[in-house]
């Protein structure tokens, strides 16, 4: 049985995962909404000339799931929608039925691109595809045990996703079956993201024997891991309920009633503070309107709180030499942090200037990490003779 490689980030803001031989890869937004059987579709016959990621729209069927053979719109499509659901501060990613929808929903997407013809068995319009996944779920969760009950969901049965009304997709279902799950703490992908490359050789030499902090900002979380001796130092890991989410939900509102302008998500909010031109600007029946007051003074906010946590970290950690900030809130809080940082006590810390490499560093430490896995499971099959003594 052909299993494919998966390296799936389930982030907050969106899905980022990477297929096989690295040949494939799909961001999502990481957006849910219920609906019914049939939406209605204008036109037709021109939703197959549609980009099947703008119209998901998908039944799922899973014993994982809370709510079983639920009809969902995902990501772009359902923005659009009334009851779209992001996931609430407080949650945990490993408990909650969205996270699943997601990554079945990607995995599903990934299992009908015609290049995987060859991969998995197709009878009529059902496909079969086996996975190996490697994903991860916050330090917190990892900490209290969550990882287990978690993979143990995914592995041992079939989670079937059909395609209702998504372009090229309409009336194909897809068995997901797992080979092997493996869960990874979130702070240690990104330190091993950091020193390693695809092949898991040191790239960073500098890097490999300091005491560093990884700090993880995202969506709903943030991770603070402790690395020393090529080690996350377990006790000293800490995750706090303390992502992006509500300060862009509060920008959202603000901007809602000051202005009188309905902004579809989080995502737009953060399309408008990170956007190279025009950066918080918005337009007002036409006219462009700056929105610097709400959102520098909102995240401002935030970015003392982020460096309030680093400082409590770095204070019982004295000997560490740099702090790295990673993760998507990282991105949209940097100019703030660096600013305080020059103000206040001027740590040793450091942003990823790249912006893809800042966003996609989870679901690329995955990947690293779950082929090494199959490489090393390949080697030691096998079966030899044992020897005698």
């Amino acid at each position: 049985m052909n299993s494919r490689i998966a390296a799936v980030d389930v982030g907050n803001d969106s899905i980022k995962a990477i297929f096989g031989e690295l040949e494939y890869e799909l961001n999502i937004p990481n957006i849910v909404g219920i609906d019914t059987e049939d939406r209605p579709v204008i036109g037709i016959e021109e939703l197959n000339n549609k980009n099947p990621l703008e119209g998901i729209h998908i039944k799922v069927h899973s014993p994982a799931l809370k709510d079983n053979n639920a009809i969902y719109r995902v990501g772009h499509l359902a923005t659009k929608s009334d009851n779209a659901t992001e996931l609430d501060p407080g949650s945990a990613k490993s408990e909650e039925d969205q996270t699943l929808i997601m990554l079945f929903a990607t995995l599903a997407l990934d299992a009908v691109n015609e290049e995987n013809s060859n991969t998995f068995p197709r009878v009529k319009n059902i496909i079969d595809a086996n996975y190996t996944l490697g994903t991860g779920l916050p330090l917190r969760e990892v900490k209290e045990g969550k990882d287990a009950g978690y993979r143990s969901k995914l592995v041992g049965s079939v989670h079937q996703v059909e395609f209702l009304v998504t372009p090229k997709y309409q009336g194909l279902k897809v068995n997901i079956k797992f080979n092997e799950v493996k869960i990874y703490p979130e702070g240690f992908a990104a330190y091993i993201n950091l020193v390693m490359d695809n092949q898991l050789k040191i790239i960073n030499k500098d890097l490999i024997d300091k005491r560093i902090i990884i700090q993880d900002i995202g969506g709903l979380s943030t991770d603070i891991a402790v690395i020393k001796n090529r080690n996350v130092d377990d006790d000293k890991a800490q995750g706090f309920n303390l992502g992006v989410s509500e300060s862009l939900e509060a920008i959202r509102e603000e901007i809602r009633s000051k202005h009188a302008i309905e902004l579809d998500s989080r995502r737009d909010v953060v399309e408008i503070i990170t956007r190279k031109n025009d950066r918080n600007h918005i337009m007002v029946k036409g006219s462009r309107t700056s929105v610097h007051d709400i959102t520098d003074r909102i995240l401002l906010e935030l970015a003392k709180k982020q460096y309030r946590l680093l400082r409590n970290v770095w204070q019982k950690n004295s000997q560490t030499e740099i702090c790295y900030f990673v993760g998507g809130g990282a991105n949209v809080l940097k100019e703030y942090i660096k600013t305080l940082n020059n103000n206040l006590d001027g740590y040793n810390i450091d942003f990823f200037e790249d912006e893809k490499e800042s966003i996609w560093m989870m679901a690329n430490a995955y990947y690293k990490l779950i082929t090494d896995f199959v490489r090393k499971n390949e080697k030691s099959k096998p079966s030899q003779e044992p020897v005698k003594k």
